[in-house]
C-alpha cells in the first residue's frame, strides 16, 4: 500500500518540519516506510551479492595476507630460504640464490607490488559495505526517533483527553 503525496508531505512536515519533496533520500525512505507501516530492511542489491570473482579473491587475499598465520608461515619460508642458500646448498655448490639473496628480494618486491593493490581493492569493497551499513543504521535510528515522537504525541493527546474527562466528571 503506497501512501499518497499529501499524506507523505503532511507526515514529513509533522515529524521532520520539512515538506516531503525537500527531504534527502534516506529521510524520504523513512517517511515512506512509516506511512506504509513497512519495516526498514536491507536493499536487495547488497554489496556482497554483486561481488565478482575478482572481488571475492581480493577479499580472500586480504584475509589471508593480514593474518598472523600468514606472517609466521612467510617468516618461516624466508628463514628457510636464507638458511638453505647460505648453508646447506652453498656447501653442496648448489645455492641458487647466494647472499645477498637478490632473487629473494625480487620475489618479495613482486609479492608486495601485487598484494598491495589487491588489498586496497578489498578495503574499497569493505568501505562500500560500511557506507551501506551506516546508511541503514541512520535510517533505522531516524525511524525509531520519529516513531518515539509519534508515540509521545499520542500519549500527550490521550493524557489531555483523560484530563478533560476527569475535569467534566
Amino acid at each position: 500500500m503506497a501512501a499518497d503525496a499529501a499524506h507523505l508531505s503532511d507526515l514529513a512536515l509533522r515529524l521532520l518540519g520539512r515538506p516531503y519533496d525537500e527531504l534527502d533520500v534516506e529521510e524520504a525512505r523513512v517517511i515512506q516506510a512509516i506511512a506504509d507501516r513497512a519495516p526498514t530492511r536491507r536493499e536487495a542489491a547488497d554489496v556482497d551479492d554483486t561481488a565478482s570473482l575478482g572481488d571475492r579473491l581480493a577479499d580472500r587475499v586480504a584475509a589471508v595476507g593480514g593474518s598472523w598465520g600468514f606472517i609466521m608461515a612467510f617468516a618461516l619460508v624466508l628463514f628457510a630460504w636464507m638458511a638453505l642458500n647460505s648453508g646447506l646448498l652453498k656447501a653442496l655448490g648448489m645455492a641458487f640464490d647466494p647472499y645477498p639473496f637478490i632473487f629473494l628480494n625480487l620475489m618479495l618486491s613482486t609479492l608486495a607490488a601485487v598484494q598491495a593493490p589487491v588489498i586496497m581493492m578489498s578495503q574499497n569493497r569493505q568501505a562500500a559495505k560500511d557506507r551501506l551499513t551506516e546508511r541503514l543504521d541512520y535510517e533505522i535510528n531516524l525511524r525509531a526517533e520519529l516513531e518515539i515522537m509519534r508515540l509521545h504525541h499520542k500519549l500527550d493527546a490521550l493524557t489531555e483527553a483523560v484530563n478533560e474527562i476527569k475535569g467534566r466528571g
